[in-house]
């Protein structure tokens, strides 16, 4: 098995960004997703209420922040490659009585993955969520956000489908 290392520091243990000029061009995809928690109170209220509050519409305005997160990625993470995104999509659905879980699905035909656009999309759309719940409660969890698959460069795993 071959030894894995850190792909973002240079030979002298420097912060550095991965040259990805001899990479092939392929299609790559990445699923990721964020959870939140609610206490169940504020679950109810907002399953009444049809995931509005007097903030809004909670997951449309979500998967709009998302959507801007996933295509700003590299203006947020600094090592991150700006990427054409081709393709984005959100579900956002109940996973049981009080918790919520937003995917972020992503696509491009580039150099290197999109694992890091799919995150930012999921978290920053659980960010929002929080941002237009927190008068109803600050004991909102967010978390665990994770990959949960991509497709398209050396390793692929899980069952990518953005």
């Amino acid at each position: 098995m071959a030894t894995r290392k850190l792909t973002h520091v240079d030979k002298a243990g420097r912060p550095a960004m991965v040259d990805i000029s001899a990479k092939a061009v392929t299609a790559r995809e990445a699923v990721a997703e964020c959870r939140l928690r609610f206490p169940a109170a504020v679950a109810a209220a907002l399953r009444k209420a049809g995931m509005a509050t007097a903030k809004g519409a909670v997951v449309d305005t979500a998967i709009i922040a998302g959507t801007m997160a996933v295509k700003r990625t590299h203006e947020l993470v600094p090592f991150c490659h700006p990427l054409p995104i081709e393709g984005c999509r959100f579900d956002v659905a109940w996973a049981g009585e009080s918790v919520l879980r937003i995917e972020c699905g992503v696509r491009t035909t580039h150099r290197t993955g999109v694992e890091m656009e799919a995150l930012t999309g999921a978290t920053v759309a659980a960010l929002v969520v929080y941002d237009m719940c927190k008068a109803l409660s600050h004991a909102i969890v967010l978390g665990p956000a994770k990959v949960l698959a991509k497709r398209g460069g050396k390793r692929d795993f899980g069952g990518a489908r953005a």
